[in-house]
This record gives structure tokens, sequence and C-alpha cells, in this order.
């Protein structure tokens, strides 16, 4: 086989294609490119690869004829049609054994059916997340490959040259599970992200409003914040935000509309664990609180009539707020990453899906967005305990918090006091004591369904699985209804 082939085939040359090859070029790899604008591929040849070995493509064809056998083709477009698409254009050109790469962001029932649809034509797929932004594609992303497990091999060595490694040199990138394991871990990933900057945000508004805490003193707090418990990638960016200035020398982040975006990830990670009867409150509550958000226009004409407590700092002391609220993030933290796990090990069981619960927690312990020094003791958890059926019930996870909730909670009461809004926090706090509750008053809502709708209840005097009805009225039938549970 000629030495002039190429390693790997890339299609797709926006800045995280683009970052990608040349990551891949720094590690030895020989690497084709195209994109459908052809165009672009002349561009980033005379410009950002200018002096490598990476060769460019002005068809799908001709990209297929450099590569080495088998070929591998990686997928760097939008998620959704324009996949299949691409792929479509890709297939009369592959051979039995030939690998296709998802690398984007794509839903992971899709990836499913493409690991499928593939596999009968005798091609490999992989879909791949890939986590780290554009600084992470270019120097060392997490990357979290599923789908058809015979491609692993082919790709392993150079998925796990560029990903990003952990302070012994471990790569951030090892195999996930069969079908859209790896795509339904990055959607995860990033409903986890939601959740730690809905929680960073609400922090920095509790200490914005209840001490009147300008950024230039936010900044230290947050550079102090990251060198503890707290210490990640989000803390980090936050204490530069803070200090970056506006041309005329005023904070940046003061004069940023209060409306966020999203791109869906968030979203497809609530509908999942509402799928799966999971309670992933805390990201489904960061997910509405950028829908709220974006009603920007309705929240300045409803502050002009809704009224609340008045706008004034808290007489508290400093310290000690600033530490209830590091105290309540860390806290509201673990029960989001909990919440992620349940959902991860529901998904699992129900797609057949080996999860490597400590492995995935590793992959994102470098090159990702949601990376901190907190991952490794989920790692610890699940090395020490691989059955481990929540992380609440780890001796560390327990204690932090057990050690943390009476400021947890002061952080929620001033919240409350002060009228600033803090929905994951609260949701967090509220799951907290309703996991650690033995009996929850569902008691009354069973009752209520029985009464309503004959729909039955379980007994605490008999065994679990017998389900009785009433006849609460008198008027009532014998007859009760069919059970659904989520």
């Amino acid at each position: 086989m000629p030495d002039t082939l190429c390693d790997i085939g890339l299609i797709g040359l926006a800045v995280m294609g683009q970052n990608l090859v040349l990551n891949m070029n720094d590690h030895g790899y020989k690497v084709a490119v195209f994109n459908r604008t052809t165009s672009k591929v002349d561009d980033f040849l005379a410009h950002e690869a200018k002096g490598t070995q990476v060769v460019g493509a002005h068809s799908v064809e001709e990209l297929a004829s450099l590569l080495k056998r088998p070929r591998r083709i990686m997928l760097m477009v939008k998620a959704g049609d324009i996949v299949d698409q691409m792929i479509g254009h890709v297939l009369p050109y592959l051979e039995a054994g030939d690998i296709v790469i998802d690398g984007g962001n794509s839903l992971f029932t899709d990836s499913n059916r493409r690991t499928k649809e593939l596999a009968a034509k005798g091609i490999l797929f992989i879909g791949t997340g890939v986590s780290g932004g554009e600084e992470g594609a270019r120097f060392g992303p997490s990357i979290m490959p599923g789908g058809n497990p015979a491609a692993w091999p082919h790709v392993k060595e150079i998925f796990q040259a560029i990903a990003a490694k952990v302070e012994d040199g471990t790569p951030c990138c090892d195999w996930v599970g069969e079908d859209g394991a790896g795509h339904y871990v990055k959607m995860v990933h990033n409903g986890i992200e939601y959740g730690d900057m809905q929680l960073i945000c609400e922090a920095y508004d509790l200490l914005q409003r209840g001490l009147g805490l300008s950024a230039d003193e936010l900044q230290p707090i947050f550079t102090e914040w990251n060198k503890g418990e707290l210490d990640s990638y989000l803390i980090e960016i936050s204490s530069h935000i803070f200090a970056k200035k506006d041309e005329d020398g005023q904070p940046l982040v003061d004069k940023i509309l209060d409306t966020a975006g999203q791109k869906g990830t968030g979203k497809w990670t609530v509908i999942s664990s509402l799928d799966l009867g999971q309670p992933v409150t805390l990201i489904g509550e960061s997910v509405f609180a950028r829908c709220l958000s974006a009603l920007k226009s309705e929240r300045v004409e409803a502050a002009k009539i809704l009224q609340g407590p008045a706008a004034t700092p808290l007489n508290v002391d400093r310290a000690a707020f600033i530490e209830d609220v590091r105290r309540a993030l860390y806290c509201s933290k673990i029960i989001s990453y909990t919440q992620g796990y349940m959902l991860l090990r529901a998904a699992a069981g129900e797609n057949g899906w080996n999860l490597n619960m400590g492995g995935i927690a590793l992959m994102w312990r470098g090159g990702c967005i949601i990376r901190s020094r907190f991952l490794g003791k989920i790692k610890e958890a699940f090395d020490k305990n691989p059955k481990l059926e929540n992380l609440l019930l780890d001796s560390f996870f327990s204690g932090a918090l057990n050690k943390y909730q009476a400021s947890w909670r002061k952080a929620a009461a001033h919240a409350i006091e002060l009228g600033v809004p803090t929905p994951a926090f609260s949701t967090a706090l509220a799951f907290f004591d309703g996991y650690r509750t033995g009996r929850l008053p569902a008691n009354l809502l069973q009752a209520q369904r029985d009464y309503f709708g004959a729909h039955t209840y379980e007994r605490t005097d008999k065994p679990r699985g017998q389900f009785f009805h009433t006849n609460w009225t008198g008027h009532g039938g014998r007859v009760s209804s069919s059970t659904y549970n989520a």
C-alpha cells in the first residue's frame, strides 16, 4: 500500500473540522479533506493548513481515492438530514469494511439507526461525541465514540492520540458502547453542561444582588473558587469573563443582553429523562431558565407590574454569605451529576449498553467543557463500587452534602428573601430532600388517582406488587384501571 495515501478523510471544514484536521496532522496523521463548498478546501490549504501534509479533495470520489483501506471518513457537518445526505454521497465510493464516523452533535436515535443501516451494507459506523469547543478540537478534545464495535480498532489509535490527556497521560477517549451510546453520553454531557452553567449564573446573581458585588469584585472570588473543590473549566472562564473590559473600560459582561441561546442537546436530555422516567430536574430547570431568559420583552414589561422584595443588598456577613453560595453551588453540582448518571444508568438498561461509568467520568476529566477536579471523585466512586446505584450513596458525596447542607439551605433562603430566581439551586435541594425521604406524600396522590380514575394503589401492610382499589364514594364500581409506569 503506497505511503502517499492518507490515514483518514474529513468532510466539513467549519472551525471544529479544521481544528481536528490540524490536531491530527500535529500527531503525524495524513488527512484528506473535502467540503461541499470546494473553495473552502483551497482556502484552508492556503491558510490554516499551509505547510502541513493535509491533502485537499474537490469531490467525494476523489476523497475516497486518497484513503488507505479500510477507508476512514469523518463527517463534521450539522446534525440531522445533512448527515444522512452526506452518507448517501459517500456510500457509492466505499467498500465492505470501510468506516464512516459522524463527529457532530447527532441525536442518539439517529446513530442507532445509522449503525444498523450501514452494517447491512457492510459499512462500519461510528457516532462520536466531540467536546471541548474550538480549542479542544485543536489541542485535545474529549472524544466519546460508539457505534459498530468492529470499527473501534481501526480508529482507536488516531482518536486517542488527538484526545486530551489527564495527569497520568490517559487519553480522554475510550469506546463507550454500541449503536448510539457515544452520542447519548455526549448528549448527557451537554445536559450537565447546561446545569453547570445555570448553577454558576445563579451563584453570580446571588452574589451580585445579595451583596451588591461588581464584576471586578466577583473576579477574584471566582479565581479563588477555582483553586478548591469547584476547580473547573467553567469556573475558570467565568473569572476571565468578569475581568474582561469593554472599550470604555467597563466590564463587558454587564453589557451583554440577558437572553440565552441553545442548540437542543439540553432539551434532548430532558426528553430522554421523561421517556425513561428519571427525575433529571436540574437539567430540566436549566433548559427552562434559558427559555425564560428568551422572553426578554415580556420580562421587562412584567418588571413594571409585578412586585418583589426591595432590591437592596442584605445586611449580612460578606465572607459567610460568599461561602454559603459556594457550598450551595458545590452541593447542587453534585446533584446535577448524580441525576446525569441516573439517566446514563437507565439508558444503558433500556438499550442494552454496557456503559463504563467510571470510564465516562475519566473521558470528561479533560478536553471537554465540563472538565473539573470533581470528575476524579466520580471515577473513584465507581472504581470503589462498579455497581454503585447512585452517586449520593457514595461516602464522599454523601459526606459532602451532609456537611454543607446547612449552607445550601441558607443560600436558598437568602435567594427567596431577595427575590432572586434560583431554579437550579432550588430543584437540586428539593431533589436531595426528596431522595433522602423514606416516605413521600405520593400515598395521597395514589389515593386521588384511585378515587377519580380507579388507578389502584399498593399498601404498606401488604407485599409489593399487590394492587388494591377502593370504592371511595359508594357509587363507584369494582373494576380498576390498567396501570402505566413511566
